[in-house]
């Protein structure tokens, strides 16, 4: 991620929080775009419909941050090219980029259609909630394109150094998806039905509205019909640059869907207070979200330029603010769950639920605030490989089997249930640590440039 700022000189703490505040927006505005459908669905709906809603949710969320991370790819090598000033590689990258996603957009409308229903199977929807799960599944799988669609634009808007149009869109989403779904599920009384036509009208208008915006702007490169068509090398070269985020991004929202479905056999106030709880936990890790973006640009620019100590200081100011953050988001989601939760719902018995699990969050909300500033680290260090290590070792080695072992054991207690997640969080803690002590001593005598193509 470049936008423009050189960080390898001056201060290091002013530079950090004003790269990092305006990623916070972004990604707080993504987390608000989701969760509007749970907000409405739990006002006007009844704990099914919250339930298929979250579960419904989770899966979309899993298929779209695949595409997100391959769309990552299209990013930077546009911006590659556009940084060269090769104006028809820049158009090859775009005509290449829009074949490869519309036949990914098709396949993809095709395999959730008829892949919904196992997929909810899977994951043990509860009964109440299973029909109106598949229903939520189907109708945003038919805005699949539109989603696809947004993705490869906002790439190349980034590639060309323009963060803001994809910000404003995702606004404009955010509002429309709100008046949607009053409209839909509160006026119209269509509940998780009403709910999915909101969202894929409100990413068809944000698609619209990207559109418009690169025509009246318009791009540094020829838009020819001989540009849109698809070359091989493009091809691999977006794939070699976005796969490997997208396989991590999936399997660690493969590891969550697998805690929904463990979750989902206790019941259908369980599996709604959980829901809600994620949505929660959602706007609590932006924080420290925001930081592994953010360290990840400016650890890069300092151990490209030979200075490794600069970058560790780095870390030290990201860890230390994240945590005074993380201070303040722990003490209400343990305190004060049961008001957060009813920001989304009215039925009580799951806003307990949800307060309960809430509580193991708040414990993790603390863990995160390091973990995440040391995955952002190695990130910028180029050490991809380690990083996609750690998070599938404390996602399948720790969080599910600890998950499921929590769930047997009776009394049931939503909090020990969550202890999971804090649980791998320590553990990829640890595993952190020990990396950055052991690399100590390489990085201080000798700069890790991240091998090209890999982010």
């Amino acid at each position: 991620m470049n936008d423009g700022r050189n960080f390898t000189e001056g201060g290091i703490l002013l530079p950090l929080l004003r790269f990092t505040l305006p990623v916070l927006l972004a990604l707080c505005l993504q987390s608000m775009y989701g969760a509007v459908d749970l907000w409405v669905v739990g006002t006007f709906g009844q704990a099914a419909d919250v339930s298929a809603v979250s579960t419904g949710g989770q899966i979309m969320q899993t298929v779209t941050s695949v595409i997100t991370s391959l769309s990552a790819g299209a990013t930077v090598l546009l911006g590659r090219e556009v940084g060269r000033r090769n104006r028809e590689a820049a158009a090859s990258v775009v005509g290449t980029a829009a074949c490869m996603f519309a036949l990914l957009a098709v396949c993809l409308t095709a395999v959730m259609l008829f892949a919904a229903r196992p997929f909810a199977s899977a994951l043990q929807t509860p009964p109440e909630a299973f029909e109106k799960t598949i229903v939520y599944v189907h109708i945003c799988s038919g805005g699949a394109v539109c989603i696809v669609a947004y993705n490869v634009l906002g790439s190349v808007f980034r590639g060309l150094g323009d963060s803001r149009t994809p910000l404003l869109t995702v606004l404009a989403a955010c509002a429309g998806n709100v008046l949607g779904d009053l409209f839909f599920v509160g006026a119209l009384g269509m509940g998780v039905a009403g709910a999915a036509i909101a969202t894929v009208l409100a990413q068809a208008g944000s698609v619209l509205l990207c559109l418009l915006r690169l025509r009246r702007r318009g791009v540094p490169f020829p838009c020819t019909r001989e540009a849109l068509r698809p070359r091989k090398s493009v091809t691999r070269s977006v794939l070699r640059l976005g796969a490997p985020i997208a396989v991590q991004d999936g399997l660690v929202s493969v590891s969550f869907l697998a805690i929904n479905a463990i979750v989902n056999r206790l019941g259908v106030v369980s599996s709604a207070g959980v829901g809600v709880a994620g949505k929660l936990c959602g706007f609590i890790m932006l924080v420290p979200g925001a930081y592994m973006q953010s360290l990840s640009a400016f650890v890069a620019q300092n151990m490209g330029a030979g200075k490794p100590e600069r970058a560790r200081r780095a870390l030290l100011w990201g860890v230390s603010t994240s945590l005074g953050f993380a201070v303040v988001l722990s003490w209400l989601s343990f305190f004060h769950g049961e008001l957060l939760a009813g920001l989304f719902v009215r039925d009580g018995e799951v806003i307990r639920a949800a307060a309960e699990y809430l509580k193991a969050y708040a414990i993790d909300t603390l863990l995160v605030s390091f973990h995440f500033c040391f995955a952002g680290y190695f990130s910028g260090c180029g050490r991809t490989k380690f990083v996609l290590f750690q998070g599938v070792a404390g996602a399948f080695g720790v969080r599910i089997p600890a998950s499921y072992l929590m769930s047997r054991r009776q009394p049931l207690s939503l909090f020990r249930v969550g202890l999971a997640t804090p649980l791998s969080s320590l553990v990829q803690l640890i595993l952190c640590g020990g990396c950055f002590l052991l690399t100590w001593r390489k990085d201080a005598g000798e700069p890790d440039t991240p091998p090209e193509g890999e982010a």
